[in-house]
């Protein structure tokens, strides 16, 4: 093998170099590989789960159980003369989901309910979604005092917001219809109409909401970079195709989440009908949560009460499986 003249020692080969430090390197690996971590001990695992009962109790005992209970519960004919002997109630099975289907009032707070979730999420997230478009690229001045305003609603009590609503809508004294009665219109009974409660409610929840929508769509606006309207720009697309080719593709994550979150909430609605309308008229604005309400404190059916939760907690996941497959596979 060719050799090289060392310039401190003598000559030596490439071979006996490689063969010198392959020992060493061995070494080493096999010292890194043989390394382990160090044992955590039982008194380190007590002090974590020390640290953690706090909240693990508090969830077992306001969250996990409450929730079992009403599932062991919706299997029961539990109601008014249980009360002071629960564990004398009967178990019936699947009597009461199976009187679900057949229970009229039921089918109309269902239909209600999808009524106000169908109109009521698209609306208030386009509004929102408009607000956030103004805001962002073309309101300049007082822009805080806008976003304030528009996201007050949302922090306000919802009971509170309510009741200044069944005033407004008032056929007699309400703002809306003496308004209206100022330029010679007559203002119908907007919380007392069959087919007008319903749509009032859905505009008193858009108006409330669309600050929280607000917010989302400006957070999500901001990280679009601005490099890609201009590059729209100079290809000659409009105000419309920019939107329809740059912000919707790149704001479907928060329109995602937008979705889910509006969704639930309206299918959870209860607040609004309860306090303008009592459900009425003719259950025209009766929810599947204030049914559920009326089952259970007013007629005291706490078994059919907890099986219609159930039947609800079911229709919201479904729904939010659905929108998560459909919207994310697009993302």
């Amino acid at each position: 093998m060719a050799q090289r003249a060392d310039p401190v020692g003598p000559p030596r080969s490439t071979g006996s170099l490689a063969s010198s430090a392959a020992p060493a390197l061995a070494g080493a690996m096999g010292g890194v590989t043989m390394r382990r971590e160090p044992r955590v001990s039982l008194r380190q695992h007590l002090t974590g789960w020390g640290f953690a009962l706090p909240f693990v109790v508090i969830f077992l005992v306001f969250m996990a159980g409450p929730l079992l209970a009403s599932l062991v519960l919706s299997f029961t004919d539990f109601g008014l003369r249980d009360l002071r002997n629960p564990l004398g109630t009967n178990f019936i099975g699947l009597d009461n989901y199976a009187e679900l289907l057949g229970d009229t009032t039921f089918h109309k707070a269902l239909v209600n309910t999808t009524y106000f979730v169908v109109v009521g999420v698209p609306l208030t997230l386009g509004i929102g979604l408009a607000v956030a478009l103004a805001l962002d690229r073309g309101i300049r001045r007082f822009r805080t005092v806008y976003r304030v305003g528009y996201y007050l609603p949302v922090v306000t009590s919802i009971v509170g917001i309510a009741v200044v609503w069944r005033f407004v809508l008032n056929p007699d004294y309400g703002l809306l219809n003496m308004t209206l009665g100022a330029i010679g219109i007559e203002g119908p009974n907007w919380l007392g109409d069959e087919v007008l409660a319903m749509p009032s409610l859905i505009v008193m929840a858009a108006w409330r909401n669309l600050g929280f929508a607000m917010v989302l769509f400006l957070a999500g606006l901001q990280t679009i970079p601005v490099q890609l309207y201009e590059a729209a720009s100079i290809d000659g697309a409009g105000r419309w195709a920019a939107f329809r080719s740059v912000t919707l593709p790149l704001l479907r994550p928060t329109l995602l989440f937008a979705v889910v979150i509006t969704t639930i909430g309206y299918l959870q609605v209860f607040e609004e009908p309860f306090v303008m309308t009592d459900g009425g008229p003719l259950d025209a604005t009766l929810s599947i949560s204030m049914f559920m309400y009326e089952e259970g404190f007013e007629f005291f059916h706490q078994g059919y009460a907890a099986a219609i939760a159930w039947v609800l907690f079911l229709l919201v996941a479904l729904i939010a499986v659905v929108q998560f497959r459909t919207l994310r596979s697009q993302t």
